[in-house]
């Protein structure tokens, strides 16, 4: 998945960009950039973020061009949230006002913004599901077999004790193995939280993720509502927290680890799709 800005066609309808250009001047620094100089290089380590406020940047990959990133739109998000090295190089094309944020800034700054937080949430999740059928699409019976991703961990204790905390009235609920949790096509009330066991992760009848403790699943359609790309059973005996959609918009303006950890379960799952 290449350093792609938040706004390429498929996340257009999502993508505001007033939102982020108040994001950054509130919580980024602005610097220009002369014609030619560059702002990040492949396989760098992605420590920040850009809003190209005037000017454009050209993204290449071994050489060869790949995108041009205009004002009004961002880019470097997908290191930043994954902490994977930078996948592609970006050059200032002509004399540019960048507005920069690192990381660490950025992890604070979501919890002042939560409507940024959403934006980014429902823009990756737009790449996934393209990348997710683009994937089966691709898919024909004399591909090798592959490994099963195994996901767990979005969450840390401290964070999993928070949610139960939050919701005393929830308690986990126990699911038995084999037993159906959400189907694909459904409409998405819940996301899931597990708390022990696993949970099996089906497209098209094809297993394409086991999740584990401390993962979720179930978070895309409460951010877009959409129907459920997916299916999701038992794959052993397991306890889940179910969280509801207003509990999740309260949960992403007041609890920025929250925040922070689904986008960056979200950009690491995206990223790994992309890559098959």
């Amino acid at each position: 998945m290449s350093e792609l800005d938040f706004t390429r066609p498929a996340q257009s309808d999502v993508y505001n960009a007033n939102v982020a250009r108040l994001f950054f001047h509130a919580n980024g620094k602005a610097r220009n950039v002369a014609a030619g100089s560059p702002l990040f290089a492949e396989n760098s380590a992605g420590r920040s973020m850009y809003f190209i406020a005037a000017g454009e940047v050209a993204l290449t990959r071994g050489g060869k061009p790949l995108d041009v990133i205009k004002a009004g739109e961002v880019l470097g998000e997908m290191s930043v949230l994954t902490g994977e090295p930078r996948s592609a190089t970006a050059t200032a094309r002509v004399a540019c006002e960048v507005i920069e944020m690192d990381g660490s800034t950025f992890a604070g700054a979501i919890q002042k913004t939560p409507d940024f937080a959403l934006m980014l949430l429902a823009i990756l999740i737009k790449r996934l599901r393209l990348a997710l059928a683009m994937q089966m699409l691709g898919k024909n019976q004399n591909q090798a077999p592959e490994t099963i991703p195994v996901s767990g961990e979005v969450f840390d204790k401290d964070l999993l004790g928070q949610l139960t905390s939050n919701f005393p009235g929830q308690p986990p609920v126990y699911h038995p193995k084999n037993g159906v949790i959400m189907r694909e096509g459904e409409a998405g009330i819940f996301m899931y939280v597990v708390m022990d066991g696993a949970v099996r992760i089906t497209v098209k009848d094809k297993v394409v993720e086991l999740v584990r403790p401390g993962g979720v699943f179930g978070e895309m359609a409460l951010v877009d509502q959409s129907k459920r790309a997916a299916t999701a059973s038992a794959a052993a005996d397991s306890n889940l927290l179910s969280i509801n959609r207003n509990d999740f918009l309260k949960l992403i303006k007041t609890n920025p680890a929250f925040g922070n950890s689904l986008l960056r379960a979200l950009a690491n799952r995206l990223r790994n799709t992309g890559r098959k």
